[in-house]
């Protein structure tokens, strides 16, 4: 049943008591409604009942494979033969970047998928900040030249140079970092 201000129940929103004000039934029934209807009120659920998405885990894993592919062509394109060039440039580090972030959208979607329908914690949700900040530190640092912020400016080809690539190192290693966090520990010691 959706709420309405018309509710006989809920009359006392309509009109607009303090919550200090309600008597104890009419609290409890709020409440009762919140928790039926909202996330609002949201407890971690038995860890019997909870389900985890075996197709999501599986399409995460997918593209994070499918973004190593993409990360190694761009890293070291001499593996697949196709190096056509002495230094690291623009292509180069836009094809890294680009499998880089598809890496990173394919743990997400996994390990995300692991939680599934528990209510996941601070550290993960706090990890999952972390990849998305290192991921960014990665493409910045990584395109600081294209951006105009590193040390060949535009005339100049953009070169991955050693600031650059410990800028990238330092993203991957945030990202780590975050997808360790993001694992759901307590989910499979609780079993």
């Amino acid at each position: 049943m959706a709420w309405s201000p018309k509710s006989p129940d809920f009359g006392f929103l309509a009109k607009k008591q303090s919550l200090e004000t309600l008597d104890s039934v009419s609290a409890k029934k709020l409440i009762t409604y919140f928790r039926t209807t909202t996330n609002i009120f949201m407890t971690t659920s038995k860890i019997e009942n909870s389900r985890t998405y075996p197709t999501s885990i599986s399409l995460g894993l997918f593209l994070t494979l499918f973004g190593f592919l993409i990360f190694s062509i761009g890293a070291k394109p001499e593996w697949f033969n196709l190096d056509r060039s002495s230094v690291v440039g623009f292509i180069q580090i836009a094809v890294f970047i680009t499998g880089l972030g598809i890496i990173t959208l394919g743990g997400y979607i996994a390990l995300v998928a692991l939680w599934g329908d528990n209510e996941r914690s601070i550290a993960a949700d706090i990890g999952l900040r972390l990849v998305a900040t290192g991921y960014v530190l990665a493409i910045f640092t990584g395109m600081a030249d294209v951006f105009g912020m590193g040390s060949h400016l535009f005339p100049e080809v953009p070169f991955f140079g050693p600031l650059q690539a410990t800028g990238v190192g330092i993203g991957q290693a945030m990202i780590a970092l975050g997808f360790l966090m993001t694992i759901p520990y307590g989910k499979w010691r609780e079993k």
